[in-house]
């Protein structure tokens, strides 16, 4: 078995969870999302990010705005919509049944 695979398998299908749950409270910028992600350990690049970012977005749980910037072009925020809170909260409620089940087949004997 391949470790490292199986662990990268497990933290990209919660990214869309996590993604929506940055993009809930405030309009980020792509970098942004990569740095929260980082910081608690989920590591994901650029080539992955966008995709998903463009999936979401398709599937109308984000939308976009452009700002303008000071250093170059201008940026494309992501802010979660109505329809992606309303998933956010579901999909939510499943990883914590899922963290759940987990957890009680590893504790038992």
């Amino acid at each position: 078995m391949d470790l490292e695979n199986a662990k990268a398998q497990m933290r990209k299908g919660v990214l869309e969870l996590c993604i929506l749950a940055i993009a809930a409270n405030e309009e980020v910028y792509p970098s942004d999302i990569i740095a929260r992600l980082k910081s608690n350990d989920l590591i994901v690049v650029e080539g992955t990010l966008y995709p998903l970012l463009t999936r979401l977005k398709n599937d109308s749980l984000l939308d976009y705005s452009w700002r303008e910037s000071n250093s170059g072009p201008p940026r494309k925020y992501f802010k979660t919509t109505e329809t992606g809170r309303q998933v956010l909260s579901d999909l939510s409620q499943s990883w914590n049944q899922l963290v759940h089940s987990v957890n009680m087949t590893l504790l038992k004997d």
